[in-house]
């Protein structure tokens, strides 16, 4: 399945690549940027490279890029997409060298609107740890609501760890952005 590229002021997100390992490793070998992943940092560029995945209709990663194109700042990905039940979750990461800058949020805009113009959404979740302050900040900027906690949803090196449960629908995605032309219209069947 061929996904899109997207541009904004500052960024390029386009669909993410094996040549990409290096620079994702700046996130997925960082101890500090992992603190909230499900899964322990990798130890080198070629365990990361494994995180890299032939996208699929229920996966896509992206990697987010300075608006040159040579510059890799961190990534994005749907995971779990339902077609049927119109939802899917993302996941998102960036090295921390490039943390509050508002970097993410200008990435995900234009992602989550192929989610929901696209792909079809009628929900994007969101999983996010009870102590990361900076992700929940980020995601209820963008629009979810906290559901709430998914007691011990996770098991990373054999610590179980809590989630909260946000969600973002359609309805209040385009109460705050454009519906773009090609759009499919909310109650149409998937």
């Amino acid at each position: 399945m061929a996904f899109p590229s997207f541009t904004t002021e500052r960024l390029l997100v386009r669909p993410i690549k094996p040549t990409d390992a290096k620079g994702l490793h700046q996130a997925f070998g960082d101890p500090e940027a992992m603190r909230f992943w499900d899964s322990p940092p990798s130890r080198n560029v070629d365990e990361t490279k494994r995180w890299i995945p032939k996208s699929t209709p229920h996966f896509g990663m992206w990697a987010v890029l300075a608006k040159d194109g040579k510059r890799f700042l961190g990534m994005a990905n749907f995971h779990a997409r339902n077609a049927a039940h119109r939802r899917l979750a993302i996941g998102y990461i960036l090295a921390r060298e490039h943390w509050r800058k508002g970097l993410m949020h200008e990435a995900l805009v234009p992602f989550i609107g192929y989610c929901f113009a696209t792909l079809g959404c009628h929900r994007v979740e969101a999983l996010i740890e009870p102590a990361n302050a900076a992700s929940k900040a980020l995601a209820e900027k963008l629009g979810f609501r906290a559901e709430g906690v998914l007691r011990d949803r996770l098991c990373v090196k054999g610590e179980f760890r809590s989630i909260v449960m946000y969600a973002l629908f359609e309805d209040d995605w385009y109460a705050r952005h454009p519906k773009p032309a090609t759009a499919r219209p909310g109650k149409t069947k998937r």
